[in-house]
């Protein structure tokens, strides 16, 4: 006779759910110009889209009116450095740890480079970071910024970022 394998029992969602948004959370708070700026973010699962919620303090230049070209590169910015440090962050999420002491430290900039491709409008605007190479020294990130559409992205990056030490 075989003996019946016993598995755990999952986990409800809800406790899966309340423990990725307390570990976004916990990061996002981590960065006072995160709140400064007013960039929230969005999760699905693993993925992160960041938000720029319109603010009149974001515009750089009235006649146009477009968005700062600083406003823009902190943003994608903010986007690539939780971006990475979300991706760090995720398998200890899905083991079940909660506990702030695993908190990483954010990536520190190495360099960050930013592609303006049109100009940005007074509106919304949205990010993705896309992590290229994450090892224990260095990452590569590229991000991506849009606001009505998807596919007519206004502003890309790429950075480069020292990977925090544990014994940091």
């Amino acid at each position: 006779m075989k003996k019946a394998i016993k598995r755990s029992k999952p986990e409800p969602v809800q406790v899966i759910k309340h423990r990725r948004d307390a570990a976004l959370k916990s990061l996002v708070s981590a960065v006072p110009y995160i709140q400064f700026l007013g960039v929230e973010f969005d999760r699905r699962g693993d993925e992160l889209t960041a938000i720029l919620p319109y603010q009149e303090m974001l515009i750089g230049n009235p006649v146009i009116p477009a968005l700062h070209g600083g406003a823009t590169s902190a943003f994608m910015e903010i986007t690539a450095v939780i971006g990475l440090s979300w991706s760090m962050l995720w398998d200890h999420i899905e083991d079940g740890v909660e506990n702030a002491d695993v908190m990483p430290r954010l990536p520190k900039t190495i360099d960050f480079t930013v592609d303006y491709l049109r100009s940005g409008l007074p509106r919304d605007a949205y990010a993705r970071a896309f992590v290229n190479r994450s090892g224990r020294r260095y990452a590569s990130v590229h991000v991506e910024a849009w606001q009505d559409n998807r596919q007519r992205i206004y502003a890309q990056a790429t950075g480069h970022f020292l990977m925090p030490q544990s014994n940091e």
